[in-house]
């Protein structure tokens, strides 16, 4: 039976894939130790996901494995080897100040646990696709850089600027801060380009902006959207960490994200990257999302604002698709942003 395994199969977009690629009449191997719920105490924890995943779908296999154990993934590829036709590896330490406290277990996970699935492949399914989930801090506080404008409720990039409507792969990724989580995810990256480039792996790096859906569970640290509605729904303050929280974020729906991997599965390259996100299609600055949330749920959130900034937060971005919707025209999003937040209320029960 063809197989797809999915690291980190129990977060947002693992479980994403997991439940679109079931439907495609994939075996899903999942992989997954919940260690988001180290990194995040309860409000990580994603063991019902897990439990939602194995009910649901028949045709899913969970391993609580760690992806920095080489030895315990190699006995999954051995298993399921001539099966494997694709690999989508989503499994990461994704926030920038546990990374900052954690420098050594952040990049063991982000950058090694990527290699020893690079090496699987490349050992027992050479001709599998393999989707890495980047991110669009691989260019640090680069986009900083850009001749900004403040508005009433936002920053915004000059009409006249070449990424204007968006940011594409040409912004470099040197001579920048990008947090630790950055230097470790931009490892990751280049690993999964120089095996496709170097090693012959059909291999692509999505470069994603913020991700949301149903399945994301609202921490603090990470997932920006569905905390901003748990602080909303729960009646607390909401804290905007610098920029006078204008800054800009794209948003693309996991449902979006996975539709993408679909379409390079069915056309996969060798060492490819693309900036995903939600454009100019689907992007807002934090007190506007703020503004929609407590127009929608009618709750006054309290705001503090502060001046102080995380290390290589971004004051404006949105992704630039142009490349990937030239190479995979028939993919068109469907999400919003105000769709993606009217979604994710409603699925609430805060």
């Amino acid at each position: 039976m063809k197989t797809v395994i999915v690291t980190g199969s129990c977060g947002l977009v693992g479980s994403e894939s997991v439940s679109f690629f079931s439907k495609k009449g994939f075996r899903v191997i999942g992989i997954d130790n919940n260690s988001r719920k180290i990194f995040f105490g309860k409000d990580g924890d994603i063991s019902w996901i897990k439990n939602k995943l194995l009910k649901e779908i028949k045709n899913y296999n969970h391993y609580n494995t760690d992806i920095k154990n080489l030895n315990l993934l190699k006995k999954i590829f051995l298993k399921y080897k001539k099966n494997i036709k694709l690999i989508i590896h989503c499994a990461a330490q994704p926030s920038h100040d546990w990374a900052k406290d954690k420098p050594f277990v952040d990049f063991k996970i982000n950058a090694l646990g990527t290699l020893n699935l690079l090496e699987l492949t490349k050992k027992y399914c050479k001709q599998s696709p393999f989707i890495f989930m980047s991110t669009n801090k691989v260019y640090g506080d680069n986009p900083n850089f850009l001749p900004l404008r403040e508005k009433k409720t936002r920053w915004e990039v000059k009409n006249n600027h070449k990424y204007f409507e968006g940011i594409d792969e040409t912004m470099s990724v040197d001579n920048c801060i990008h947090s630790f989580f950055g230097v470790s995810k931009s490892y990751a990256d280049l690993l999964v380009q120089e095996y496709g480039k170097n090693a012959g792996l059909k291999t692509v790096c999505f470069r994603a902006g913020c991700i949301t859906g149903p399945n994301h569970s609202g921490a603090k640290l990470h997932g920006f959207l569905a905390y901003l509605i748990k602080i909303s729904l729960t009646k607390k303050r909401y804290n905007l960490l610098g920029y006078k929280g204008k800054q800009v974020r794209d948003n693309i729906h996991s449902y979006d994200l996975v539709r993408c991997f679909w379409e390079f599965y069915k056309n996969p390259k060798k060492g490819e990257v693309y900036n995903i996100g939600g454009t100019r299609f689907s992007n807002c600055s934090i007190i506007e999302a703020l503004d929609y949330v407590e127009k929608k749920t009618k709750i006054k959130i309290k705001r503090i604002i502060r001046k102080e900034n995380r290390v290589g937060d971004h004051i404006w971005y949105v992704s630039n698709m142009k490349k990937f919707k030239k190479h995979f025209p028939n993919w068109k999003q469907k999400y919003n942003t105000r769709k993606i937040i009217d979604e994710l209320i409603s699925n609430c029960d805060y």
